[in-house]
């Protein structure tokens, strides 16, 4: 019986501890899904008028070490931001309020100069959608994030200016 029911902790424990990086397959270029960046601290937000998104961009901890020490330019490898990503939507209750709607993707960008020469020392992933999908076909679409982040190469390619939290 003591068998038994260690043997049934130990899956009880295995099936707890899985986790969404052992679940959500890896983007088409081999980048792990970052499971805990839900814990990660803001970094900063936006919202794209173009296409009606609301955006909150988070760090991990050499990210927020960075940028709280305004070493962003350029980040340090091993730095990795994500962009959580939500449709805008009207709050009911107060019409003059923008808040998060449907979640549409979250994108990751992972700083490691020597792997990712090709594309300014950035590696680029996306997963879409609350089903977490992988973002293309093949890792060719690093070029396609790339070539939207070539006009900030002076700003490490990166859009994002970190708030400033007095």
């Amino acid at each position: 019986m003591k068998k038994w029911l260690a043997f049934f902790f130990l899956i009880a424990f295995q099936l707890g501890t899985v986790n969404a990086s052992e679940t959500v397959p890896s983007s088409p270029n081999g980048i792990d899904f970052p499971s805990d960046y839900k814990n990660w601290e803001l970094v900063s937000s936006s919202h794209r008028i173009d296409n009606n998104t609301l955006r909150v961009i988070t760090g991990n901890d050499i990210a927020i070490k960075s940028a709280r020490s305004k070493q962003t330019n350029p980040w340090p490898d091993g730095t990795i931001l994500a962009k959580i990503v939500w449709k805008q939507v009207t709050l009911p209750s107060w019409e003059k309020a923008i808040v998060p709607g449907e979640f549409v993707q979250v994108e990751f960008m992972v700083k490691d100069s020597k792997k990712y020469t090709q594309t300014g020392g950035w590696g680029f992933a996306r997963w879409k959608g609350e089903g977490l999908q992988p973002y293309g076909e093949d890792a060719s679409f690093v070029f396609e994030c790339f070539g939207c982040h070539t006009p900030v190469k002076d700003n490490d390619y990166i859009f994002t200016h970190p708030s400033i939290l007095p």
